[in-house]
């Protein structure tokens, strides 16, 4: 098998846009760019839209993630600071204080989370009114759809000497 020796070795390490080396005839840069083009390259127009469509889902994936973790936040958020307002409205009040508890824990609530409140548990021991507040994780679209799972928030106050 002998070796053959071809012209245009001299256009394979050009880009396009280039400026065609001065000694080969229009002929043979013709043919070079033919055998490109069969071989192949310089067709891959279309590549970066074709990538972009493949990794889309994956970015819709990912921001829905972060969404569902953001309500995960900020239920862990409202269950302690409903537990927290219960605690102290339980230890100051003078009348009721587990009707003033559950209707604490419920005040400052947006309307979906109080609808999906699983339940409010207010207690005074030790010289502490101790409230517990257990809310429904939403799926997506809060008033939608809640998790199985519930957010624990607790707090405790120190109880009002009575008058």
């Amino acid at each position: 098998m002998a070796l053959t020796e071809t012209k245009d070795t001299e256009i394979r390490g050009r880009r396009y846009g280039d400026a065609a080396p001065a000694d080969l005839p229009e002929r043979d840069l013709t043919q070079g760019r033919m055998r490109a083009r069969l071989l192949g390259r310089g067709r891959d127009r279309g590549q970066t839209a074709i990538e972009f469509l493949g990794v889309t889902p994956l970015i819709i994936l990912l921001c829905v993630a972060l969404w569902q973790c953001a309500l995960i936040g900020y239920t862990f958020s409202l269950a302690g600071n409903s537990a927290d307002e219960a605690a102290h409205s339980g230890a100051i009040s003078e009348g009721s204080r587990g009707r003033a508890c559950r209707e604490a824990a419920e005040k400052n609530l947006p309307k979906v989370w109080r609808e999906a409140m699983k339940r409010t548990n207010c207690d005074d021991s030790s010289g502490l009114y101790k409230a517990t507040v257990k809310l429904r994780v939403p799926v997506l679209v809060p008033g939608v759809f809640n998790l199985p799972m519930t957010i624990e928030g607790n707090a405790a106050s120190p109880l009002e000497a009575e008058r």
